[in-house]
């Protein structure tokens, strides 16, 4: 009886860059002239937004309030 060899396919992974001290850095592609908002300034739009939304009895959440500042900080 003869042993039969499998051959199992190698799978190869894209290094991760790291910095200095062994964080994954991430990538991103920033529009040059257009600078992201900061969190600073989400959290104020995120809260002008959700007391529009009080004031005029609307149901929503933190969350929904958060993603429609960074929509508008980002589109503008």
């Amino acid at each position: 009886m003869g042993i039969m060899k499998t051959s199992k396919a190698k799978t190869t992974s894209t290094p991760k860059k790291t910095s200095g001290v062994g964080q994954v850095i991430k990538s991103k592609i920033v529009t040059p002239g257009k600078s992201l908002p900061s969190q600073e300034e989400i959290r104020k739009k995120a809260y002008e937004i959700y007391n529009q939304r009080i004031n005029q009895g609307k149901f929503g959440t933190e969350s929904d309030d958060w993603s429609e500042a960074e929509k508008l900080l980002t589109s503008s």
